[in-house]
């Protein structure tokens, strides 16, 4: 791939910067990166699709966390690609190109805010803003190497964001340290957890039955990263053979709950427009097309349960800790039929925090044959601060 190429895959569009921010407050100098699923104000929304795009108006106001951003003084250096309608973890558009990937040359970057990852990656921006349903920050996150938080879902306000699956779409965020992934929760989360308990995090739950999901590789480093994260931030260690959820079963339920929401917002368009997907995203839209109202209560039932079950495992003073991904970044030359088995593998362990609308943070905590794959750490409901200050200890005591 070529200079050019590389740059297209990465940026829809780009400034010195695209947009001014505000001059003043606490992300001045700050640069950012915003997924092409984010309102900006003057310029159209392309959704990774270059026939949405042709047919879109420019934006007439940013989209809330973009305003947010902009207004704390952050220059927002371009618009960044993403998967068609942010509807993979791979990060291969078929219509832009594959955004190279610096920890792990030659492999795939994670989607669907691959774009933003990429940016940040390649040292382009200090941060990038995207959006998290399955894993969309939380792959890119550990397949390149970054710091990533999917936050509480509903702490940060979603208007002005395309929506993919609304009960589980939350705006999310990207940097390469944990101060500056901190710095952009500081501006974006509400100034209060709202559980109303006090106190620091102090357990951290291992799952034999999550870590089991992942590849013999991160199955290995899996417990020198958990070890260490609990040397280095005090957090007491606890094993359970299971968190009380079958989170295979749950990825089947999961992907047809927001598959029939996908349907619901995107699928008049689609239809309208055969043929302009690319194959990994169109064959989920054609699933999603064949969803039945019954098979839609179950799974949001099966979803519910979940949710309740992760809820009361997880006080405001535990966290739950997984690898966030099956293991690391795919060659970027594997055939569809692997990637679509890989994303499957992956959606298992991400699943989890998207069903129960809990946040989950990543932190760049294993190396398996030389590449990165990150450590999740899923908090309780409203815990996002909480686990912002530990992405801050732990950035510090690895600096």
């Amino acid at each position: 791939m070529g200079s050019a190429d590389a740059d297209l895959a990465v940026w829809r569009e780009r400034g010195e910067p695209l947009i001014a921010g505000s001059g003043r407050g606490p992300l001045c100098g700050l640069r950012l990166a915003v997924k092409d699923v984010h309102a900006v104000a003057g310029h159209r929304l392309g959704a990774g699709n270059p026939v949405w795009l042709a047919e879109a108006e420019p934006q007439r106001t940013h989209s809330w966390a973009v305003a947010a951003l902009l207004d704390a003084g952050a220059d927002l250096t371009g618009i960044a690609q993403t998967d068609e309608f942010a509807y993979s973890l791979n990060g291969t558009n078929a219509h832009y190109g594959t955004p190279p990937n610096p920890a792990a040359p030659g492999r795939i970057p994670g989607g669907s805010s691959s774009g933003p990852a990429a940016a940040v990656a390649l040292g382009e921006v200090d941060a990038g803003l995207g959006s998290d349903t399955a894993g969309s920050i939380r792959v890119p996150s550990s397949y390149c190497g970054l710091y990533g938080l999917r936050p509480t879902h509903g702490a940060v306000p979603t208007s002005g964001m395309l929506p993919l699956a609304p009960s589980f779409d939350t705006v999310a965020w990207v940097a390469r340290d944990g101060r500056t992934l901190a710095r952009i929760g500081d501006v974006l989360l509400p100034p209060s957890d709202g559980t109303g308990a006090e106190g620091a995090l102090s357990r951290a739950l291992v799952a034999d039955s999550l870590t089991a999901l992942a590849g013999p590789g991160v199955r290995e480093a899996f417990p020198r990263a958990v070890t260490d994260l609990a040397g280095k931030t005090g957090l007491r260690l606890e094993r359970l053979p299971s968190p009380g959820v079958d989170p295979i079963a749950l990825a089947t339920a999961f992907a047809t709950a927001q598959g029939a929401e996908a349907w619901e917002c995107d699928g008049a368009w689609v239809s309208a427009h055969p043929g302009v997907l690319g194959p990994g995203v169109a064959a989920r839209f054609t699933r999603a097309s064949r969803i039945t109202p019954e098979s839609r209560k179950a799974a949001k039932r099966m979803v519910r349960r979940a949710r309740g079950a992760l809820r009361e495992l997880l006080a405001p003073d535990t966290l739950l800790l997984l690898p966030a991904a099956h293991g690391p970044a795919p060659l970027a030359t594997e055939p569809l039929e692997r990637m679509s088995v890989v994303r499957s593998e992956t959606f298992r362990l991400t699943c989890l925090a998207s069903a129960a609308g809990l946040p989950c943070l990543v932190l760049p905590g294993m190396s398996v044959s030389g590449l990165p794959v990150g450590l999740a750490v899923i908090g309780g409901q409203g815990t996002d601060r909480r686990l912002l200050e530990l992405s801050r200890a732990f950035a510090a005591v690895n600096w």
